[in-house]
């Protein structure tokens, strides 16, 4: 279950999902007398948390209130000051905690500071809810590997290019354009030197007149003349490559390909999502590269199944998004 008021918190978290990292997006609201006198959203990296923007909102008003907010409070000092310390010089009187913060730095210790202060505390309104709108956050804290989502865009069956190499393009432009919202919530893309000899992708995320650059990451060495650049390129094992990018503050990877790169992920156990896109086209068994071409499954025991989460039409295509349980 989840109260309205934080219901309205977790709206607010939403806004700034491709805002705060390597923070996460947090939304926060103050409630007084029934009223919500504050709303507060998490700004880009060294500017206030959600609690501190909700408490200048709220001004006075804050005194005496009811503090929801989606994330636990934070109890050290980075960029910014604790915001416990924000909430009691306010003289917050509750604070309702959606989702406890694994990040080492936090994990508890703002709960307890606020209690120490004789804040009323208490966690779990829309648990649920929360937890999946900051999964791929608590998932790099907890590990400290970026979330990875692999992306694929194919025939119905499972054709990502033609037998003349041609891939341009098999989904539609509306599943292309959605592609871009994926590219826009990472902050780091993967691809094959492969696929830059072959496309030529910019991979920035363009959505109106916004242009999200994040981190290009290209398995092996990209054409001094590609358009990817600048781009970092890598050579080695994708674990260590994750392992890099988790103490950079990446907090979710976007793996695009080639086949054989995304295959190297699922083989590798690496890949926590998979965003399917299928088009309304077939090319049959001999009519062109396989989506997860190099990917080798011997028998039924070792097939890798993972769960539904949504599957929904975009334009003439549809995406199936898969949350995986392999290992």
């Amino acid at each position: 279950m989840i109260s309205s008021a934080m219901r309205q918190a977790l709206v607010a978290g939403g806004t700034a999902r491709r805002i705060s990292p390597p923070n996460p997006w947090v939304g926060a609201v103050l409630v007084r007398d029934g009223e919500v006198v504050g709303v507060g959203a998490t700004h880009a990296a060294g500017g206030p948390h959600a609690e501190v923007e909700a408490l200048r909102v709220a001004g006075d008003l804050a005194r005496g209130a009811t503090l929801y907010v989606t994330l636990e409070p934070c109890h050290h000092r980075g960029r910014t000051g604790p915001c416990t310390e924000a909430i009691v010089s306010a003289g917050v009187s509750k604070v309702v905690v959606g989702v406890e913060d694994p990040d080492k730095r936090v994990s508890g210790q703002g709960l307890a500071a606020l209690r120490a202060a004789g804040v009323a505390v208490e966690v779990g309104d829309g648990h649920e809810e929360i937890s999946n709108q900051l999964l791929p956050y608590l998932f790099q804290r907890t590990t400290g590997r970026p979330f990875v989502v692999a992306k694929i865009a194919s025939t119905l069956d499972g054709r990502v290019a033609m037998t003349d190499g041609s891939s341009q393009w098999i989904t539609s432009e509306d599943a292309r354009r959605d592609g871009h919202e994926l590219r826009a919530d990472s902050q780091a893309i993967v691809v094959g030197a492969g696929t830059i000899r072959s496309d030529n992708p910019r991979l920035t995320a363009r959505l109106g007149d916004i242009t999200y650059e994040p981190l290009r990451v290209v398995l092996g060495t990209a054409p001094d003349d590609a358009a990817v650049h600048p781009c970092r390129e890598f050579t080695g094992d994708l674990g260590d490559l994750l392992d890099d990018l988790g103490r950079e503050g990446v907090i979710q990877v976007l793996v695009e390909g080639g086949p054989r790169v995304v295959a190297a992920f699922v083989e590798a156990g690496l890949v926590q999502k998979v965003v399917w896109y299928l088009a309304p086209a077939l090319a049959g068994a001999a009519g062109g590269l396989a989506a997860l071409e190099t990917l080798e499954t011997p028998t039924l025991e070792t097939l890798r199944r993972g769960r539904f989460l949504s599957v929904r039409t975009i334009g003439e295509d549809v995406r199936i998004d898969l949350e995986v349980s392999w290992r």
